[in-house]
């Protein structure tokens, strides 16, 4: 078992969950969290080296480009409804790194 895949897909899986939890509790930590989650599981893809990884990495920088400003939405304008907004977009772009990852096992699995 590769434990830096697993960790590596731990972590983008948490990313996904983490954002659908603040889209059921609206507070600023649920959102503090997941962008938190996402800035680790980015900072993860950025040295992987596989068939994928370009688009990968796409798609946790468009979920942190969502995050963050989510977060600032909430912290210093109070704006709930653009930070949900927001974070609908992170989401999806999890979703899509998700559906990423499950083409790339599939393609690995298939080399041996």
């Amino acid at each position: 078992m590769d434990w830096g895949k697993v960790i590596y897909v731990f972590f983008s899986l948490m990313s996904l969950t983490t954002i659908a939890g603040f889209l059921y509790e609206h507070t600023s930590t649920a959102l503090f969290v997941a962008a938190s989650v996402n800035l680790v599981s980015t900072i993860l893809k950025i040295g992987v080296r596989n068939l994928l990884s370009a688009e990968l990495l796409a798609a946790s920088l468009v979920a942190d480009m969502h995050l963050i400003p989510a977060f600032i939405y909430v912290e210093i304008v109070g704006n709930m409804s653009w930070a949900i907004a927001l974070s609908i977009g992170a989401l999806i772009a999890n979703i899509f790194s998700m559906g990423l990852v499950y083409i790339e096992s599939s393609k690995n699995r298939e080399e041996y």
